[in-house]
């Protein structure tokens, strides 16, 4: 998938003119791409339009004008664009209760270790985690994840006869959920962009 370069961004006086539209539209396309798993985690499958929409947000809440503070964004934000037979996600860890986020999240440290799963068919593939939103005894609720898929797993996530399924694994979070045929579809797009 291309990553997003300066000139895809708008500065903040063009973006306002389309925000509304565009959240619109950015909106209606997560609906396909978050996935929730158990009470507590939700993963947002991510592609080249809802980073640049993270992108456009960000510049707007910060108020970045200047091309080098936009390039820097533009330049953080790429490494969530998947690459190559890739899926990517940001998982949220959603806790409602202020009283239980601490004792939550310290219950999911060690999450990064072949503890979440995508499986296509029978092939459970590992999600690789960003190391940085996370240490040995502290993890971050938002965390950064991709999968990398080979062709067989592309041309089963085609065929409507595999399910695909995401798993975690954490000793103290086991769950899983099979994607919906929408849900399949919308990243199997991301992947028919990518082999295009």
């Amino acid at each position: 998938m291309r990553p997003i370069e300066l000139s895809d961004v708008k500065n903040i006086y063009e973006y306002e003119k389309i925000r509304n539209d565009n959240r619109t539209s950015i909106i209606a396309e997560k609906k396909n791409r978050r996935v929730a798993l158990g009470p507590n985690m939700t993963f947002i499958f991510e592609n080249r339009n809802t980073v640049l929409f993270q992108i456009q947000e960000m510049l707007r809440t910060e108020r970045i004008i200047t091309d080098e503070g936009m390039q820097s964004e533009v330049d953080v934000y790429n490494a969530l664009i998947p690459g190559d037979s890739e899926l990517s996600a940001t998982l949220l860890v959603e806790i409602t209760d202020k009283d239980q986020i601490r004792p939550i999240l310290d219950s999911l440290v060690g999450l990064g270790h072949n503890s979440i799963f995508l499986v296509i068919g029978e092939h459970e593939i590992p999600a690789i985690f960003d190391e940085a939103q996370s240490s040995v005894d502290r993890i971050s609720a938002v965390q950064y994840l991709r999968w990398q898929l080979n062709e067989t797993d592309v041309e089963q996530m085609r065929s409507s006869q595999a399910p695909v399924t995401m798993i975690s694994r954490h000793k103290n979070y086991a769950y899983s959920t099979t994607l919906t045929n929408e849900q399949r579809a919308s990243l199997l797009a991301d992947l028919s962009e990518v082999l295009a």
